[in-house]
């Protein structure tokens, strides 16, 4: 069936007419019930608005009524402490003016009795005067009396009775000097001597005699012809580089170092040790050897002088002057160390300045560092005592020190009592039984100069010397020396010893003269 296109074309239009009507339609019916409930939203919202507004009002009524009533609880408060500082302000006012009224009460009663008390001064005063003018003429008319009776003038009875006391002042206090002077020597002397003997019982130093040689043993005798090599290259090496002799001889299974300066031979004594233990003997080793020991013993000449510091507890030493007392180590002066001697003349030091009131740690300082320039002296020219001042000046000691260093041996005189005590400390470390050695020649002939000098003078009989060259006990003949010669005598002969003879201490000269007188009864 043929289909008829004009009729497919309208019933297309009436369709497109009819769905844009229906379209109309309900997008308007749409819009209408959206503007309704936008309406009613509108109108609940400015609902809402009213009753937050509302609510907003009495919310704000309610906080201005609290507002204003802690307003009113704070302004009464603040009025009630006001009430309360003004009463209590005024009841102190009351108090004060009940206090000035009770003072000016007391002060009105003081008054009245300070002017009762000035009249009656007053008139004390007015009898005090009459009755001194009456004294003064009393007095006037007895010097008159006095006068004419002793035929003397009043000023030459105050001349006369003047004198006469003068004099007798004089002699009393020429007595009272005498006695104090006495008494003071006395006392001065019996502190000294316990201030040191106190001191050389609590510094208990251990004394030993250096020499001169050290002796190194050997495992055999067979290593006495390594040490000295093919035709005596390596003695020869090892003299050379330690500046030391070896002494070869018959001893058996030593070998003996000989030299003046002890740290070359204690260099050569180690050196040669470590040569023994390793057993292989030859100049490149024995050069190799002797290095290895002079750092060694500079390592040792280092711990032993900060050994020395802390024995004696200084600090603040220059490292030089401590390296310098670790040297002292290898250092004798008549057999005696003079490191050891040093720390002994130190702690004697110290305890002697701690009985006395003075600086104990200065003291112990300069007691430590009075012999530093014995460090040196051997390499050096001029005196230990220049050279230990200049060492210590260099190196910025106090002048104590520096004073104490020059003056330990008379050169200067000591500026300080500290200088004193390193003088005295140091004759007591040197002059102390064992503390320095003398070989037996040495001794024995400084014995027989003794006596020699005792027996040239006339009258002695007989001379002894004792304690070790420290006592000379010298017998007279009564018929020719008399008391009084023995005095001369004494003074002589110790004169004479002083200028001839050198000795540490003192010598002390003992003069006797004994008279006897003897019968029988028969």
């Amino acid at each position: 069936m043929p289909i008829d296109i004009g009729l497919v074309v309208v019933i297309g239009v009436a369709c497109a007419v009819v769905g844009a009507i229906l379209g109309f339609v309900i997008a308007t019916a749409v819009n209408n019930n959206r503007r309704k409930v936008e309406e009613a939203k509108i109108g609940s919202a400015e609902a809402r608005s009213k009753e937050i507004l509302e609510e907003a009002e009495k919310s704000a009524e309610t906080m201005k009524r609290e507002a204003l009533l802690e307003a009113k609880e704070e302004s009464m408060k603040k009025q009630a402490e006001v009430d309360k500082e003004i009463k209590e302000r005024r009841n102190e006012l009351t108090r004060s003016e009940k206090r000035v009224a009770n003072k000016e009460e007391s002060l009105d009663r003081k008054t009245e009795n300070l002017e009762k008390k000035e009249a009656s001064l007053a008139q004390r005063e007015g009898e005090l005067d009459r009755k001194k003018k009456e004294a003064e003429a009393y007095v006037e008319q007895t010097k008159k009396e006095l006068e004419r009776i002793s035929g003397l003038t009043s000023d030459e009875a105050k001349e006369l009775l003047l004198k006469s006391i003068e004099d007798e002042v004089k002699l009393d206090a020429a007595k009272f000097i005498k006695e104090e002077d006495a008494r003071a020597k006395e006392e001065a002397d019996r502190k000294a001597k316990e201030y040191v003997v106190s001191a050389i019982q609590r510094c208990a130093a251990d004394h030993v005699a250096e020499t001169t040689i050290s002796v190194v043993p050997l495992p055999n005798d067979e290593m006495k012809g390594r040490i000295i090599g093919r035709e005596g290259r390596n003695i020869r090496t090892l003299e050379t580089m330690t500046g030391v002799e070896l002494i070869i001889d018959d001893t058996p299974e030593a070998v003996v170092l000989s030299g003046f300066d002890p740290i070359r031979r204690e260099v050569a004594r180690i050196a040669l040790e470590k040569l023994i233990v390793d057993g292989r003997i030859h100049p490149a080793r024995i050069e190799e050897m002797v290095e290895k020991a002079q750092k060694e013993v500079e390592q040792i000449i280092k711990e032993e002088g900060e050994n020395a510091v802390l024995e004696v507890g200084l600090h603040g030493i220059h490292p030089e002057l401590v390296r310098l007392l670790g040297k002292m180590r290898y250092r004798t002066s008549y057999g005696q160390n003079v490191l050891k001697h040093s720390v002994e003349v130190a702690h004697i030091c110290g305890m002697l300045a701690a009985e006395l009131g003075l600086d104990v740690r200065l003291a112990k300082r300069a007691g430590l560092l009075h012999d530093i320039g014995k460090a040196v002296d051997h390499e050096m020219e001029g005196s230990h005592v220049e050279l230990g001042v200049e060492l210590c000046k260099k190196y910025k000691e106090s002048a104590i020190v520096v004073n104490a260093v020059a003056s330990h041996h008379g050169d200067c005189e000591p500026t300080s009592l500290i200088a004193c005590l390193v003088q005295a400390a140091d004759t007591i470390s040197a002059a102390r039984p064992g503390a320095r050695r003398e070989t037996i020649e040495t001794y024995t002939k400084r014995l027989k100069q003794l006596e020699d000098i005792c027996n040239s003078y006339k009258g002695v009989d007989k001379s002894f010397a004792i304690q070790a060259g420290r006592e000379v006990r010298v017998m007279v003949v009564p018929e020719q020396v008399s008391d009084a010669d023995m005095v001369l005598m004494a003074h002589n002969i110790s004169k004479q010893i002083e200028s001839e003879l050198e000795y540490p201490g003192n010598i002390k000269v003992n003069v006797i003269r004994e008279s006897r007188a003897v019968d029988y009864a028969k």
